[in-house]
């Protein structure tokens, strides 16, 4: 696992519950992470999650993969996690907008702990938002204390590749994200392992690299303006941000960064 010294919750908190969060949303969509529809529907498949059953979204943002759940699985309720008062009150109003708020509620609150009931939970769910929580050790031991007996955890997330990143490298990328650390495939198969759950899915999704590209092209072809605005016409950063996005295709592509996918069952 690579980690920076220096960037926090409230690091996080500034992204989020400012014009950069709305840059990523700009470029990623209501579902900012890598693949959208197409990774939910992916995770959700494989991980089985049923009609009817009840889930928990730990650093849930504006709740968009909670409301793909119960549009598209059927999921009879939902309790999201996050730390960011701008993205709940956001998610709030979309899931009231969409006809959801009976079926989705929000909880702010650390995802390191939640606060919420042990074993109350038939999954617990997150989609490429966990390399924003320092503490890896303590996320996956919460995921599996609200997760039942027999229940689920399933997650994407932004991971070190089979190629490793070097220490230059990771310093540049985790400061630019502002995540202090970033796991890889076996330390999060690890640690699923020692929380007493058995993985049965832990695989580069093969994604991220298109979808990088894909969000540059749009940048520099199509949004712009619209980035632009958001930023306040600030072409300085600008300029600064393309340097950085660039630097993280690269990584991209030298296999040094990738989307992970996990499903793994509580025993």
């Amino acid at each position: 696992m690579k980690s920076i010294q220096g960037i926090g919750l409230s690091d996080v908190q500034n992204v989020y519950g400012g014009p950069e969060g709305d840059l990523w949303e700009l470029i990623m969509g209501e579902q900012i992470h890598i693949g959208g529809l197409q990774s939910s529907s992916d995770l959700a498949q494989r991980a089985g999650i049923a009609a009817g059953s009840s889930g928990v979204d730990l650093c849930c943002c504006n709740g968009a993969g909670m409301r793909f759940l119960v549009r598209f699985r059927n999921v009879a309720r939902m309790t999201g996690v996050d730390a960011t008062d701008r993205v709940i009150q956001r998610g709030k109003q979309r899931c009231h907008d969409q006809g959801m708020a009976d079926r989705i509620r929000f909880v702010k609150a650390d995802a390191c702990a939640s606060g919420l009931p042990g074993g109350s939970a038939d999954f617990v769910w997150g989609e490429d938002a966990w390399c924003y929580v320092a503490d890896k050790t303590r996320l996956i031991a919460e995921a599996a204390r609200i997760t039942t007996s027999g229940g689920t955890i399933a997650f994407t997330d932004w991971i070190e590749g089979p190629t490793s990143l070097s220490d230059a490298e990771a310093n540049r990328f985790l400061k630019f994200m502002k995540f202090p650390s970033i796991q890889d495939i076996p330390g999060y198969s690890a640690l699923l392992k020692q929380f007493g759950c058995k993985v049965l899915v832990a695989e580069d999704t093969g994604r991220f690299a298109p979808c990088i590209d894909l969000y540059l092209n749009m940048l520099t072809t199509q949004l712009t303006y619209d980035a632009l605005r958001i930023i306040g016409f600030d072409d300085n950063m600008m300029q600064a941000l393309s340097a950085e996005m660039i630097f993280a295709q690269q990584l991209a592509h030298e296999k040094k960064i990738v989307q992970g996918l996990f499903v793994a069952r509580k025993d």
